[in-house]
């Protein structure tokens, strides 16, 4: 006769739960090994020293936790061969279907095998065409049919030879699971001291519920701030005090911790000109390059120029050379291009409706889904446009597997194909006509089957990107730099042909930049700094005088300024404003200053940076009365104000 051991099926669950959560996080996440836009990664011993036992422990409780409690619904069949089998069935599958509709597994493999069937349409593949056809309901259907199937055998086995099985001693009770919880909480404690651990850890469900109900149990205040929140609260007993609360002017309260008592200094930025349109008014043509550094303009890789179209341009016309972007993201970027503010609500004014409104003819040709974030809707885009071609229309001509909005892209030739369906000769521009194009050959993963080769030298695949690969991961992503020039250069080709070049203000962009192993990171948005934030700005008007710094949002005036042709320009800005995440609940905030001089604080571990010296102090150690002192708060000073701007 066997005997049944509850520690079995405890292990078995674990290291099958587990195993998938970890490979699940890492692919979403990247915690481990790094990768394209982590900047939090567990690499040093310290910090493996802190994750593990604070997963273990938690995944150790979630686990149990299902085991008592359907040992309690069991009852009387507490114990038996069918409460393994239902154990190890509703707490293996349940927490696998819940991981996989977590990470979006099935979605993304749905959205691969979709991709492999257009790509193959040519090849007469069935076994691809028979692929496609299990899209992720289907495979949803399959998982549970599968499920129910092997439930049913299992469960007839386990009649079969209930007689030959016998339950065992099970020692288990719930203060084993109380034990547990109670030492979780100074570990979790102990690893919000490392925000890489914190991060790492609230990926995983254990760790999470936990770290869940420890933060609600010690928000005392209510104020959403606790002893486990990410920006620990210092003031735990009083809702009017606590990280990123809003500071009232002149109160005598400094709400937020930083800078003292906040005191509003300095207007808003006035705003655009109305746009008077003249007797032959302008085109105008905005292109906004994905991904697209700053200092790829005139750069030379491997003896050839990247950027020759953009080059030209540069010296015919009107060259910006300190443009930034606010937050090194698309969907803010790309609503701060057009709108001209950081945060704006949907239907604010923007470029889109001020051009609809002159009698402007509107097309958008866009590489990229013009929905994600609800950038179209803030800024009217889709509302306005009398053409409009995105990525999310052609999605079955995407350059990537994946479907997903945040990662659709068209290769650069198609947004060109359908300009030409629209735009063929000089009868096509009757109207004045506004042309939002979007190329994205720089983003992630800088390449794709169809790309053609400008530069010398083997690129990196997909699964080729990472820092031990840095010179081939370099030349890849200039590559693409370089095939965004030659889009660029065949849409001026195009509006030269076609005779309305000289009639026509074209302003090139990008959304913000892109770090390629610099200070060990890859990708955008995680860092303030000049690689990720720093844009090309490109205007072919050579008497259009911007000076710099300006940020994305300084772009809808520079724009009908230079259509209206008889605005002075705007006095020059101080500083441009920069934050990651939003404006009310950043994780880390900076401003640039004149000559690229960054001031960065991040809000979660009080770390002031200074760009030009590199030193990194915690702001509460920076010296009363010093320069560095004076260069914090007013970045604090400009957080606050742009804060009460926005309201």
């Amino acid at each position: 006769m066997s005997r049944l051991r509850p520690w079995w099926a405890i292990a078995f669950a674990f290291v099958v739960t587990l195993a998938l959560e970890l490979g699940l996080v890492e692919r979403k996440s990247e915690i481990f090994g790094g990768g394209f836009g982590q900047s939090k990664v567990i690499d040093r011993a310290g910090e493996w020293a802190l994750f593990l036992p604070g997963l273990l422990v938690a995944h150790t409780a979630l686990i149990l936790a299902c085991y008592l409690v359907l040992r309690a619904l069991h009852r009387g069949r507490a114990g038996s061969s069918l409460f393994f089998l239902n154990f190890l069935f509703l707490t293996v599958g349940g927490i696998c279907a819940l991981l996989v509709a977590k990470f979006e597994a099935l979605a993304y493999f749905s959205d691969a095998m979709g991709f492999e069937l257009v790509r193959s349409l040519g090849g007469g593949s069935l076994f691809t065409a028979a692929l496609y056809v299990l899209d992720e309901a289907t495979l949803l259907g399959i998982a549970a049919a599968g499920a129910a199937l092997a439930y049913y055998i299992c469960y007839r086995l386990v009649c079969r030879h209930a007689a030959a099985w016998r339950c065992g001693p099970d020692p288990l009770r719930w203060r084993h699971l109380l034990a547990l919880l109670v030492l979780a909480v100074p570990l979790a404690l102990v690893a919000h001291l490392e925000p890489d651990v914190r991060y790492g850890l609230n990926r995983f469900t254990g760790f999470s519920t936990i770290n869940l109900g420890l933060h609600r149990l010690t928000d005392f205040d209510r104020d959403g701030y606790s002893w486990f929140s990410a920006q620990r609260d210092g003031a735990p007993f009083d809702p009017e005090r606590h990280p990123l609360a809003l500071d009232i002017p002149d109160n005598g309260i400094d709400e937020d911790g930083f800078g003292g008592d906040f005191h509003f200094s300095g207007a808003a930025a006035a705003a655009p000109p109305r746009l008077a349109l003249r007797a032959n008014p302008k085109h105008l043509v905005v292109i906004v390059l994905e991904s697209f550094r700053g200092d790829a303009i005139g750069r030379v890789v491997a003896g050839r120029p990247v950027t020759p179209h953009l080059n030209a341009l540069a010296r015919q016309g009107t060259w910006v050379r300190e443009a930034y972007s606010h937050v090194g993201f698309t969907t803010q970027s790309g609503i701060s291009i057009f709108s001209g503010a950081l945060e704006p609500r949907p239907g604010a004014p923007s470029l889109f409706s001020d051009l609809k409104s002159a009698g402007y003819r509107i097309g958008v040709f866009s590489a990229a889904p013009e929905d994600f974030g609800g950038i179209s809707d803030t800024v009217g885009m889709r509302s306005s446009a009398d053409l409009y071609v995105d990525a999310e229309l052609l999605k079955a001509e995407r350059a990537h597997e994946s479907a997903s909005l945040g990662s659709l892209a068209l290769d650069g030739r198609i947004v060109l194909r359908e300009f030409d369906r629209h735009f063929r000769g000089p009868a096509d521009w009757r109207r004045p006509t506004f042309l939002y194009f979007n190329v994205q050959e720089a983003h992630f993963p800088y390449s794709h089957p169809d790309m053609p080769r400008f530069l010398p030298g083997r690129l990196a695949k997909r699964s080729e990107i990472k820092a031990a690969n840095r010179a081939m991961v370099e030349l890849t992503y200039w590559n693409a730099a370089a095939y965004s020039d030659w889009v660029v250069g065949q849409v001026i080709a195009r509006l030269k042909a076609q005779g309305v070049y000289e009639r026509t203000l074209i302003l090139i962009t990008g959304d913000h930049g892109e770090a390629l192993f610099e200070e060990g990171f890859l990708g955008h948005g995680h860092v303030l700094n000049r690689e990720q934030t720093r844009v090309p700005l490109i205007l072919s008007d050579p008497e259009l005088r911007v000076d710099g710094p300006v940020g994305l949002a300084d772009y809808r005036g520079i724009v009908l300024r230079g259509l209206s042709g008889d605005a002075p320009p705007p006095p020059p800005r101080a500083s441009v404003f920069q934050y990651i995440g939003t404006i009310d609940r950043p994780g880390v905030i900076g401003i640039v200053e004149p000559g690229g001089v960054w001031t960065t604080l991040n809000l979660e571990t009080e770390e002031v940076g200074f760009g030009d010296t590199g030193r990194r102090v915690r702001y509460r150690e920076l010296a009363a009365g010093s320069a560095e002192k004076a260069r914090a708060d007013r970045l604090v000073d400009e957080w606050a104000r742009q804060r009460w701007l926005a309201r």
